[in-house]
């Protein structure tokens, strides 16, 4: 029974590793995403935003955001295991192995920290980005993630957030949010009060982009098992059902809204239903996680023309209508398409999961936005947030790195 007991160990941490580096992997479609949906003087700038992304987020989560994150049984923050994150003595630590679960979850963190880059693209310094990078992997991220994963309040309470709806998504979405509304506008993209469309240079680098992360959510969801399990295959299946619907779903409605299939907001309300059906893929059912993809593609196009035409929140990726508003959809309809046998296993009615499930929503919300306000903020009145109008017009590649994406190419300031 030991040597069993051990294989298994060995296959789960095996397991683990694989799904973390699919992870690892999503900032290359995260870069891909922003990079082909924005335009080709900023390209440069945004590969080595999505870069540093990951190289700031492993490293202060290395000495601060673990520790802030799984450091102690307090309710809200992590009390222990600064600078030294295998102090702790965590069952994690003992299931698999210390070295898998910090880097499982050290890619989740700069998953939240690159989400922000595409709704800043295009206006904001390079240097200010990266400090904002540094401060989300040891103040924000780690925080509500305590909360969640780390034993703390809303965990205790029965919140469900099984890959990140919340803890990633929406937390990456609402420093977004706030970023985008404090950075403001790129030069152009309102006149007269009205919405000028800014098209991305390069819809298939855009495509391509969708399809890396799209195969590497299946690491994100599957992989928060953990363990080799044989619930991989409902948790697989659910992923894929929500994508798929909500990319029918948004190919449907912008055909019946414009005339014809928009290409850039069908292939976001793929990501849209991704990240709606994070937070429950374990705990609904398959017809449950249509319905989560078919709401989450009509959300994501609601809130992308509501930012943008409404509040003139400038967003050139849509990253908070996919990442902001279908993280908190997602997690609540977790609630609403739970499956009975779960409801019974945690004890709880639907409607009182529902309002634990919209409760956590609440207080990651209020935090993050409060503590993204606070960063955005202080930068701005100190080192700067928005990059020279000279800049902006010339293209960050050229103003920030002094080199061109495509060199052997003529660049204007219209693209």
């Amino acid at each position: 029974m030991a040597e069993i007991a051990e294989l298994q160990r060995l296959m789960d941490i095996m397991w683990t590793m694989i799904a973390a580096f699919l992870v690892f992997f999503m900032q290359a479609g995260f870069a891909m995403v922003e990079t082909g949906f924005t335009r080709a003087k900023n390209s440069g700038n945004i590969i080595m935003k999505n870069l540093m992304d990951f190289v700031l987020g492993s490293i202060f989560f290395f000495l601060f955001g673990f520790a802030v994150m799984f450091g102690g049984d307090n309710p809200f923050i992590g009390t222990s295991g600064f600078f030294n994150p295998f102090s702790l003595d965590l069952d994690a630590f003992d299931a698999l192995a210390p070295g898998v679960f910090l880097f499982f979850h050290t890619v989740f963190c700069a998953t939240a920290s690159t989400i922000v880059s595409g709704a800043m693209a295009e206006r904001t310094k390079f240097s200010s980005y990266l400090i904002y990078s540094a401060l989300i992997s040891i103040l924000i991220y780690p925080i509500t993630g305590h909360w969640i994963w780390g034993g703390g309040f809303l965990s205790t309470m029965g919140f469900h957030d099984f890959a990140g709806s919340t803890a990633v998504h929406s937390v990456g979405g609402w420093c977004a949010l706030v970023g985008a509304s404090i950075v403001g506008p790129r030069i152009g993209k309102y006149k007269d009060g009205k919405p000028q469309a800014i098209p991305g240079h390069n819809i298939p680098l855009g495509a391509l982009g969708v399809f890396i992360l799209w195969f590497c959510w299946f690491g994100f969801n599957c992989g928060s098992t953990t363990a080799a399990t044989d619930t991989l295959g409902h948790i697989a299946v659910t992923t894929n059902l929500a994508a798929c619907t909500a990319t029918l779903t948004a190919l449907i409605v912008t055909w019946v809204r414009y005339g014809k299939p928009d290409v850039s907001m069908t292939l976001n309300a793929s990501l849209a239903g991704l990240v709606g059906i994070t937070a429950g893929c374990d705990i609904v059912g398959y017809y449950g996680a249509m319905a989560i993809g078919v709401i989450c593609g009509i959300v994501v196009i609601a809130i992308i023309e509501f930012l943008d035409k409404v509040l003139k929140i400038d967003d050139p990726v849509g990253a908070c209508g996919v990442h902001l508003g279908c993280g908190v959809v997602g997690t609540f309809l977790t609630g609403v398409f739970a499956l009975p046998d779960f409801l019974a296993e945690a004890g709880m009615t639907r409607a009182h999961f529902i309002g634990v499930q919209a409760l956590g929503i609440a207080c990651v919300g209020i935090y993050t936005c409060i503590l993204a306000f606070i960063i955005f903020k202080g930068i701005a009145v100190t080192v700067g947030l928005r990059a020279d109008a000279e800049d902006e017009e010339i293209g960050m590649d050229i103003s920030e790195h002094g080199m061109s994406a495509y060199a052997d190419f003529q660049i204007n300031s219209n693209n």
